[in-house]
């Protein structure tokens, strides 16, 4: 079974026991959304691949989902700023994701990981130090592997490649998932470090977790008392 297929049944496994409850507040989504968008990836990624034209497709579990999955995710950014640094994030995962492509061997079977796990991996931890928040980290670690496969069709295609370009498959849906999984436990678990150094998050004029971003918190006055 491919790891995609694998991580996701982990990842339904994990809300429906309650145990990935605090990451999906901080992503901003309910259990049955997180499950719909598992379930959708899933099953879609065994339809056909969509023909786009030419030698173009597009799968839908790997590909049109998760981006659905983005976009949902992108609009419910809590700031401008969160927005555009996530998706500069994903353009400088998708640019390192390409560059791999580029560097590593033609043949898989000559390194010891299979290069799909090796750009979820990369793009999973770029993801994490530009995307920074719960939410950004993971739709940068996604739309950079989704990105990159887009760039790598188009160089294809300018370059007279006769293999053609299918979006989200072959390979892809592995990457993805792997990526968007590792960038958003890496936000958590470091997140959650830093959150205890700062000494927690009632500690007074320290910072804490709002959505995934750090927010000053602002010491609570207390009200004089009025002896009677």
């Amino acid at each position: 079974m491919p790891l995609g297929y694998i991580l996701l049944i982990v990842v339904a496994l994990l809300v429906v026991f309650g145990v990935a409850q605090r990451v999906l507040d901080r992503l901003r989504l309910t259990d049955r959304q997180a499950l719909l968008f598992v379930a959708a990836i899933f099953i879609g990624s065994l339809i056909p691949d969509i023909p786009l034209g030419g030698d173009w497709s597009v799968n839908i579990g790997g590909a049109l989902v998760p981006l659905a999955l983005c976009v949902f995710l992108l609009v419910k950014a809590g700031t401008a700023w969160e927005f555009w640094r996530t998706v500069l994030a994903s353009v400088i995962a998708a640019a390192a994701v390409f560059t791999l492509g580029r560097v590593l061997p033609e043949e898989p079977e000559s390194i010891w990981l299979d290069p799909n796990y090796i750009y979820g991996l990369a793009a999973g931890l770029i993801a994490y130090l530009f995307g920074r928040s719960r939410r950004g980290a993971f739709v940068a670690g996604v739309l950079g592997v989704l990105l990159a496969d887009i760039a790598q069709g188009v160089v294809n295609a300018a370059q007279g490649v006769p293999t053609g370009a299918a979006i989200g498959g072959a390979g892809v849906l592995d990457a993805a998932v792997l990526s968007g999984l590792i960038a958003v436990l890496l936000a958590e678990g470091i997140g959650e470090i830093r959150e205890r150094m700062q000494g927690g998050s009632e500690k007074k004029g320290k910072k804490t977790f709002d959505g995934g971003e750090f927010v000053d918190v602002k010491p609570i006055k207390e009200e004089p008392r009025h002896e009677k």
